[in-house]
């Protein structure tokens, strides 16, 4: 029982001599080359023009705003439209989400060692209820998009 460990040990050990042995490597097969163009930044394969420090257009936030408001919809809306496909109950017992049928859950409420292992029956909304809030959730979003629509975040000018 004591070697266990010992395959990740000897995997990291292999990981960090891999990585000192190449840049080993490369020090000595590297050849030294100074100029005014290896101390230049690399920005795209372009040269650049302007000091580092110029205005920022506020277009760029805007849009990544947006983005970000879009992209945490889909984060909320993904889970609730896996779980709404299925006819299921949800309970969460011991820190764990498992999913049976309305008559195992039926059946646990009534066992008397239900309430002995520290387990919560998650109350489960009706699916009206449910959908109406992704409804709105969805509504209220919509209604950023269309604003951000109109005041042009969308359009590049």
């Amino acid at each position: 029982m004591q070697y266990v460990f010992l395959p990740i040990f000897l995997l990291i050990v292999c990981a960090i001599g891999l990585a000192i042995g190449l840049l080993i490597v490369g020090q000595i097969l590297n050849p030294i080359r100074h100029g005014s163009v290896k101390l230049m930044p690399y920005e795209s394969g372009m040269d650049p023009i302007h000091d580092a420090r110029r205005r920022f257009d506020v277009r760029f936030c805007l849009l990544a705003i947006a983005f970000l408001v879009f992209d945490v919809e889909l984060l909320f809306l993904y889970p609730w439209a896996v779980v709404s496909r299925s006819n299921d109950e949800c309970r969460v017992m011991n820190d764990e989400l498992t999913v049976e049928s309305k008559s195992n859950l039926a059946a646990d409420i009534h066992h008397s060692s239900f309430n002995n292992h520290h387990s919560s029956l998650a109350p489960v909304a009706s699916r009206h209820v449910v959908f109406a809030g992704a409804m709105t959730f969805l509504a209220l979003l919509t209604l950023g998009f269309v604003y951000d629509w109109r005041k042009g975040v969308f359009q590049w000018r």
